[in-house]
């Protein structure tokens, strides 16, 4: 058996779209669904990651299984009827087909639902047994101790800024309206064993470590634990947490300690009703320049991520958000536009009051503005976040918000990484709909010769769920 595992991109972070060289870290899933490939199917892997690279059309893969976010569900879907109509066997799985499962059943021999350490290897299975079953279901709890390490070996190292990526934590605690993740695979939080994870970080070559875990302090007795063991390894990382770090200087020292030279933040919001509109009570806008000064004197640098387009959003929050980023420093500033993702509560309240204006999911991007603002208009929304990133990104806001006194490896990677996002502010207004929309890349159907129509997938009684 050959099997290409396939991460389409949208059109802003494709190998040839925003940044043209990739300032990406190795992911995780695919390399991690590589290695659950059950060794008695002596199957050779293929990775393609479309952030790094092309997904070749003439690959000799006998299974393409296609991980799929929303933004990218018509290119994974475009990319999978493609592939079946050559004769591939297709699995689909990921975010979209876990919130969307009757469209993803459409394109797919099967599809894999929830959480994958069981579903995927069973799949396998069932193609080599003659018996693949329309749906797989990974629900209830999974055990992510002692499992196989991720097969990063199966990718191009040249393309990522570091193959050093780790996962700790899986899942979060926290309910907000905009996120999919707890309507895809529930709210509960995973975390490994702390010695797998050590074990895992002592086999990287060189000092970095990312860790991508949504949450890094979903449990807190979790993470003293955990950066207290990392003390003696004498590493530098980077991972995200909530703005509720700030709350624990026990805490905040370890991480000192342990070698943590950046998070990832939701800040969210300069609006404190936000906060309470999209169920992030752990922000209080109060507390972000302390929180900001506290981490700059512990050496640490700041991803703050704020997002625009709430029901109490006005005009004035582009300029109110950009004046807070240089003024508390943040070292990388990120925006984006709140987002209704299919099949969670959130979209459907929009829904029912008739404010979705957009269904192509190609949009669905978080950069783009998918349905009717309250406070604004669609297009006043999409030029002030435009207004936002170029301000934010101008060479004299550039060097406002750095501090160049940072240790000057991890300063050089923040500067590199503004560098970056100084591009994609100006070239941001680019990626309209016919852009983000155009998959033209990939043949049509109907454009192939000899190909009979693709059978419809659809579950019936015999389907089984495996339920992990």
């Amino acid at each position: 058996m050959k099997i290409a595992l396939l991460s389409p991109a949208g059109a802003m972070h494709r190998y040839n779209g925003m940044f043209h060289k990739g300032l990406h870290y190795a992911p995780i899933t695919l390399a991690l669904l590589a290695a659950l490939v059950p060794k008695e199917l002596d199957a050779e892997v293929a990775i393609y990651d479309e952030t790094a690279e092309a997904i070749p059309l003439d690959t000799d893969a006998d299974v393409i299984a296609i991980t799929c976010i929303t933004g990218t569900s018509s290119r994974c879907y475009k990319y999978a009827d493609y592939f079946r109509s050559i004769g591939k066997t297709v699995l689909l799985g990921g975010v979209h087909p876990s919130l969307c499962p009757d469209e993803a059943a459409k394109h797919a021999d099967a599809i894999l639902t929830g959480l994958g350490e069981k579903t995927f290897p069973q799949a396998l299975l069932d193609i080599r047994d003659g018996c693949l079953k329309p749906r797989y279901h990974g629900g209830g709890c999974v055990d992510i101790a002692n499992r196989p390490l991720p097969r990063k070996d199966l990718l191009n190292k040249k393309k990522y800024i570091t193959l050093n990526t780790v996962e700790a934590v899986r899942g979060c605690n926290h309910t907000c309206t905009f996120c999919a993740y707890p309507t895809a695979f529930g709210q509960r939080v995973i975390t490994r064993p702390v010695e797998d994870v050590i074990a895992e970080i002592k086999s990287f070559k060189g000092k970095e470590v990312i860790f991508p875990d949504v949450n890094l302090i979903a449990s807190v007795s979790y993470a003293k634990e955990l950066f207290t063991a990392m003390i003696p390894l004498k590493k530098w990382w980077m991972g995200l947490t909530t703005t509720a770090i700030g709350h624990n200087d026990e805490l905040l020292d370890i991480f000192q300690k342990s070698g943590c030279k950046g998070l990832l933040i939701g800040f969210e919001s300069v609006n404190q009703a936000t906060q309470q509109g999209i169920h992030k009570g752990v922000n209080h806008v109060e507390e972000y320049k302390a929180l900001m000064d506290k981490l700059h004197r512990r050496g640490i640098m700041v991803m703050g991520c704020f997002a625009f387009g709430s029901d109490e959003d006005g005009p004035d929050v582009f300029k109110r958000t950009v004046d807070l980023c240089i003024e508390a420093k943040i070292d990388l500033p990120r925006f984006s536009i709140i987002t209704p993702f299919p099949g969670t509560e959130f979209y459907r309240e929009l829904d029912a009051e008739g404010r979705i204006t957009e269904r192509d999911f190609a949009m669905y991007d978080v950069e783009h503005c998918v349905y009717q603002p309250k406070q604004m208009t669609k297009e006043e929304l999409e030029a002030g976040i435009a207004w936002a990133w170029k301000e934010t990104y101008s060479w004299k806001n550039i060097w406002k918000r750095l501090d160049l006194t940072k240790p000057k490896t991890v300063k050089s990677i923040f500067m590199l990484v503004n560098i970056g996002y100084r591009k994609y502010a100006k070239e941001f207004e680019i990626f309209g709909a016919d852009v983000m929309a155009d998959n033209s890349d990939i043949p049509d159907i109907a454009n192939i010769p000899d190909i009979a129509n693709i059978p419809e997938v659809k579950e019936d009684e015999n389907s089984v769920h495996h339920t992990v």
